[in-house]
């Protein structure tokens, strides 16, 4: 019988809501060479018999009842009597495992040669749903050696010490003898020996468990006298350093145990009162055992959130140094006095500092904000400007989309126009030269708002801007809809989350005009915004570059080679919508999973991960291979140029990148859920521009044998982009131009199949009042 890769070891005691999840989270891995060592101690609810069912429906999965409860440890080491594989990861049985995380694990050990530690990245799992990634994930940085010691990377010492968030090699942990001791807190002893003992420790950078945050029955959150157990633990950890005369680690473990103890005891919910005299005694008691010695002495505290930083590289045997904070050495010196009160004192009045702070600096933004709104309110008695034009995209994110090409084209046509931009301070730098940028809510920006004679968005502007008369709104929307919008969320709460129509009609009553790309779009917006506008049926602004003349071979590879694209390679551009009725960011597809899908398959093809603009990356940690993440690039347009295929699930973009005619494959592995959720005007997947998969294999399938470009999907591009980009002539943003800001009757006629003209606008009436204004 062959050897698993890996070796789960999961303890059970008190957790069997979380337990079935916990252990499908491990046996549903892409990666299936693993054994799963589930423990029930003795636990007194259900956990046993869900061990039990899962053992039942698959073999790789080995039960261990014990017959008392030993605790976590304990319980940990029957588990690795029982282990055989070449690695040992423990998980406990309410968090999980991310899906995928097997997969890259076993990529990044293969990488760096079998190392006797890996670490990897967590992300707390609060109870409402919310994801947050390990706050220091910085220091797992894939930089430098790929396999390193710890008085190399002494950093990692930072992170928080527990099991389960690292790979063993199994013969690694047998040859140190590593196991757990009882009581609480008894990751410090396993965990501090294995990275001081390990010659060989790797990171990977990526969110690999969802560490449970729970409401309720936390074991470290239940208070007792159980949390005295810690001492111990570290006389346990000084020991092995002693032992092992790994004294010049002393300091900065010193430091380590010392915020360790007085952050257990500032959460006061841990240690009982009747027990809390006793625990600040043998804090005190810790502090000068194991402060004590030259190493020690020579150590002045960690400044906080600081580095830890090893004298000479720590590699010359000199004692490890830490630097100091005030805050810090106050802690440490009243732990050293003994001053229980002192400290619980400084305790609770660094909490009412920090609160106090927070209502300050709340305060302080409530009265810049309502200076603001009276200073925006005596803007507006003040007259219109008429040669000032006002843009924003995307909620003040930057210089992009419809209102940029429109702004660009208003530059060049309208005499004496001055525009002017919002956009947060992230993305001031993406604006251009020539065009005025806007804090929001800055003074300037409430002028600008109030005066400016044209405001252009392609979403809503905030709800108490005032539409005056003589003002001129634009909405120019940000794609055309395949998903629901506006009023049509009214039956898909899970899209909506808690929409204000009421406010949303308010605002949308402030549109002049709304532009439209299609006769579908044109339906849709009228539909889900009903209101007196004047709809401009004259393709996107946004897609001239796209419709226009194409990208000389020179420019379009001076692009590819600045995003990083090999010479020869096929560039595929991923770009997945965002769900919002999911509570974080989950990419819809393992794109570790696929890149290595393509390279078995012999395909030269890399992949341009572009993530949805609410996300500021398309996947958690370092890209695998064959992939580039290029979320932080500012310009999708280039991308599109730049790339030969598009992967998308239900993104708008795929309206866009039809223009190209290069193809397109859908990913529509959760379409039935989306269409579900949040409501679809249309079934992507009966009329689709190009083929439609619904796993990484399929993808690869036909991105690798060329069926993506085949006459077949070619077909359904053709037919997708005569539905939807009728009026994409690449003089879009012209046209909207001279009719808005103009107010020239003709536009430029739309240019036909071979630049034949195909006509000129015209203006049909609306029962409401409204107008549709259309390209014949």
């Amino acid at each position: 019988m062959s050897v698993p890769r890996f070796s789960v070891i999961v303890p059970a005691y008190r957790v069997h809501a979380y337990l079935d999840e916990c252990l499908e989270s491990v046996l549903a891995q892409s990666f299936a060479d693993v054994e799963v060592i589930a423990v029930d101690d003795r636990s007194p609810d259900f956990c046993g018999e869900i061990i039990d069912a899962a053992a039942a429906r698959d073999p790789r999965l080995t039960p261990v009842h014990l017959s008392a409860n030993v605790g976590l440890g304990r319980a940990r080491n029957a588990g690795l009597e029982r282990a055989t594989g070449d690695y040992v990861l423990f998980l406990d049985g309410d968090d999980t495992l991310v899906p995928g995380a097997l997969q890259a694990i076993a990529d990044r050990l293969a990488a760096t040669g079998d190392p006797d530690v890996l670490v990897y990245d967590y992300a707390r799992a609060y109870w409402d749903g919310r994801h947050t990634r390990n706050v220091r994930a910085e220091l797992l940085a894939e930089r430098g050696p790929q396999v390193f010691t710890l008085a190399e990377r002494p950093e990692l010492l930072r992170l928080l010490m527990v099991v389960w968030n690292k790979a063993y090699r199994r013969d690694f942990v047998a040859a140190q003898g590593l196991s757990f001791p009882p009581g609480y807190y008894e990751d410090a002893p396993w965990t501090y020996p294995a990275l001081l003992s390990a010659e060989r420790i790797a990171v990977l950078d990526r969110v690999c468990v969802h560490y449970r945050q729970r409401r309720s029955g936390n074991i470290l959150g239940t208070p007792g006298e159980q949390h005295l157990d810690v001492f111990e633990q570290y006389d346990r950890v000084f020991a092995f350093l002693a032992e092992r005369r790994l004294e010049r680690w002393r300091p900065v473990l010193f430091v380590r145990m010392v915020d360790h103890l007085t952050a257990i005891f500032h959460r006061g919910e841990r240690v009982p009162r009747h027990k809390r005299a006793e625990f600040f005694r043998r804090a005190r008691a810790q502090y000068l055992r194991y402060g004590a010695g030259p190493a020690a002495r020579a150590a002045t505290g960690v400044r906080a959130g600081g580095a830890v930083r090893a004298r000479d590289g720590g590699a010359a045997g000199g004692a490890v140094r830490v630097a100091p904070g005030v805050r810090v050495r106050t802690r440490h010196l009243l732990v050293r006095l003994g001053t229980r009160r002192a400290f619980s004192f400084l305790g609770a009045a660094g909490r009412l500092l920090a609160r106090v702070r927070d209502l300050a600096r709340r305060a302080a933004r409530r009265a810049r904000a309502g200076c603001g709104r009276l200073y925006y309110r005596l803007q507006l008695r003040l007259p219109l400007d008429p040669h000032l034009a006002v843009f924003a995209a995307y909620w003040y994110r930057g210089y992009s989309c419809n209102p940029a090409a429109l702004e660009a084209k208003a530059r060049e046509l309208v005499p004496g126009l001055a525009t002017a931009w919002i956009a947060r301070p992230r993305y001031a730098h993406t604006v251009p030269p020539g065009v005025r940028v806007l804090r929001p809510g800055s003074r300037a920006c409430h002028r600008a708002l109030a005066r400016a004679t044209y405001l252009v968005n392609n979403v809503n502007f905030p709800q108490d801007v005032v539409k005056r008369r003589g003002q001129v709104h634009v909405q120019t929307h940000h794609g055309t809809p395949l998903k629901k919008m506006g009023l049509d969320l009214a039956d898909h709460p899970a899209g909506a989350a808690g929409m204000d129509f009421a406010a949303l009609m308010t605002r949308v009553d402030r549109w002049d005009y709304s532009l439209s790309a299609n006769r579908h779009s044109t339906l849709v917006w009228s539909r889900a915004y009903p209101a007196d506008h004047t709809t401009l049926e004259y393709g996107y602004p946004r897609n001239d570059a796209l419709a226009g003349a194409p990208l000389p071979h020179s420019a379009r590879a001076e692009s590819r080679a600045r995003l990083g694209i090999p010479e020869g390679a096929t560039a595929v551009l991923y770009a997945p919508t965002h769900r919002d009725y999911l509570p974080d960011h989950v990419p819809p597809l393992d794109l570790g999973d696929l890149a290595r899908a393509l390279r078995a398959r012999g395909a030269h093809v890399v992949v341009l991960a572009r993530a949805h603009y609410f996300h500021d990356a398309a996947l958690p940690g370092t890209p695998p291979a064959g992939v580039l993440d290029v979320t932080a690039h500012p310009s999708l347009t280039e991308l599109c140029l730049a790339s030969d295929a598009l992967l998308t699930d239900y993104s708008s973009v795929m309206f866009d990148y039809a223009l190209l005619g290069r193809p397109i494959v859908i990913h529509a592995a959760d379409w039935e859920a989306y269409r579900v959720a949040r409501g679809t005007y249309f079934d992507l997947t009966a009329g689709p521009p190009g083929l439609v998969c619904r796993t990484a294999d399929e993808i690869a399938d036909v991105l690798a044998t060329g069926a993506h470009a085949a006459p077949a999907a070619a077909a359904r591009l053709a037919e997708f982009r005569r539905r939807f980009c009728p009026y994409d002539d690449g003089h879009a943003a012209e046209r909207v131009v001279r009719h808005v800001f103009l107010g020239e009757a003709g536009c430029p006629p739309v240019a036909g199949p071979g630049g034949v003209a195909r006509g000129v606008p015209g203006v049909l009436p609306r029962p409401a009042g409204s107008a549709v204004v259309r390209s014949e």
